[in-house]
């Protein structure tokens, strides 16, 4: 028989405090963080599996990729992605290489994979890419190279899919504003 309490809901299951910070108060897992995110930027045109920077971090994979994500704000495959777009749109504009040896040069195995996301990152084609930044290379002689650099990372807040599921309907803003 039923008792009368028996229509209560059960109390809640207390669920550890969040580690949602743990990334950036552990000087020595962020000094391991940083170790996996220099190589990846010293040879940025390797593959970076999770379980090679992991191995490199000293953590488990699913640790690591946690802890990158917190500690930098993207994962560690759109970190690596934005590199390889960066050093690519350098090659395209300071070099005479070919498009395709960019690609091969900047870690793509693909000239297709490489020109398809290289579009979906910055809204335009390797080649156009290379003829807008020849076309204003005059005015960009004045601007330091840093800041350049900077100032041509790619938005990489939102995955590559996600990006192209907006464009479709047409909701993706811009992620800088143009000063006149």
């Amino acid at each position: 028989m039923p008792s009368r309490n028996d229509h209560r809901k059960p109390p809640p299951v207390s669920s550890p405090a969040p580690r949602s910070a743990e990334a950036l108060e552990d000087p020595a897992l962020l000094r391991r963080l940083l170790r996996a995110r220099d190589r990846m930027d010293a040879a940025s045109h390797e593959a970076w599996p999770v379980k090679r920077l992991a191995e490199v971090s000293g953590v488990s994979e699913a640790h690591f990729a946690r802890s990158f994500k917190r500690a930098f704000g993207v994962p560690p495959h759109r970190y690596l992605l934005t590199r390889r777009i960066e050093q690519a749109t350098t090659l395209l504009r300071d070099t005479e290489l070919g498009i395709t040896d960019i690609a091969f040069a900047t870690g793509w195995e693909s000239l297709g994979t490489f020109g398809r996301i290289f579009r979906d990152i910055t809204g335009m084609s390797p080649s156009a890419m290379r003829r807008e930044a020849r076309a204003s290379m005059s005015e960009l002689d004045r601007v330091p190279a840093c800041v350049l650099k900077a100032a041509q990372r790619p938005d990489l807040t939102m995955a590559v899919l996600e990006k192209r599921r907006r464009v479709v309907h047409d909701t993706v803003r811009p992620s800088t504003k143009e000063v006149k």
